[in-house]
């Protein structure tokens, strides 16, 4: 049985707050295969990005708040060999849905491992470490979904206007990712890791991110435009508009006082964005 403190570092409800990508990629497949859809949903969510996390959590052995936890419990050996066992669980089921899925898998699982691992440990680099992490979570892992979804090849999606939904996925995660780290400059500083928030200043990092959510909403706009679907991206504008307005309201807070650059502010965030965001590409799909 495993432990309520390895249960509680696996994180699977922050499973959440990377969604929207599978969304994302879901909303836009012309055919779905059903039950290739549920299975992907599972081993992502389920078990590859809680393995993820479990690794994460103990090779940093963190003594304050992370993603999800204000206070997380102490790392045990359980742990690890836990997010072993969902990696390979997460991998074998990956076989049902194709080859190239099974692949993307095991490649986005390798990098997630040097991004935490300590013997190469990606995330002490801030520009390596910001684009294995938007690589990954955004352009690699919608691209996985689509196509194992729908059963296109990778080959094709990446020759087609879809490039430029990859494109906007890693750059709205790029948005994001740099203020998920923003209230662990500390912890980070303790560790040896020179993170892209770090690096950026509280400040820095809001200006940042403003760059990244602009290139991704000129994206979509493209790739909505070119695929005739116009109304897709007005429905997006309407579902981003209260994101918006708490992002500049916590920004300016930051601005006069870093104390706002917090983890209560970072949740209310990212809860806000990743269940807006999961609503709007639900409403796209069936719009």
């Amino acid at each position: 049985m495993f432990s309520k403190n390895t249960l509680t570092l696996l994180r699977i409800p922050f499973s959440f707050y990377l969604m929207p990508v599978y969304f994302f990629a879901w909303s836009q497949c012309g055919k779905v295969d059903g039950l290739k859809a549920i299975l992907i949903f599972l081993i992502l969510h389920l078990f590859i990005y809680p393995a993820s996390n479990g690794y994460n959590s103990y090779q940093d052995k963190d003594e304050s708040s992370i993603g999800g936890l204000k206070n997380p419990p102490k790392v045990t050996k359980q742990l690890f060999y836990t997010s072993l066992l969902f990696d390979v669980i997460g991998i074998l089921l990956s076989l049902f849905i194709s080859l190239e899925f099974f692949i993307g898998i095991i490649a986005y699982m390798l990098v997630s491992r040097a991004y935490s691992s300590r013997f190469i440990r990606l995330k002490k680099y801030p520009i390596a470490g910001f684009l294995s992490v938007i690589i990954f979570q955004g352009a690699v892992s919608f691209l996985n979904v689509y196509c194992g979804i729908s059963g296109t090849k990778m080959s094709e999606a990446i020759h087609s206007n879809l490039i430029f939904a990859l494109a906007a996925s890693s750059c709205l995660i790029g948005g994001v990712y740099p203020l998920t780290q923003i209230y662990q400059h500390k912890e980070d500083e303790r560790n040896g890791d020179n993170t892209i928030s770090r690096m950026l200043g509280y400040k820095g990092t809001f200006l940042f991110s403003i760059v990244f959510f602009a290139a991704a909403n000129a994206l979509l706009f493209v790739y909505f435009t070119k695929m005739e679907k116009v109304q897709s991206f007005y429905i997006l504008q309407g579902f981003l508009f209260p994101v918006i307005l708490f992002f500049v309201y916590w920004m300016l807070k930051v601005f006069k006082n870093n104390a706002h650059a917090n983890f209560e502010n970072t949740m209310i965030m990212n809860t806000l964005a990743s269940l807006l965001m999961n609503l709007c590409f639900i409403v796209i799909y069936f719009n």
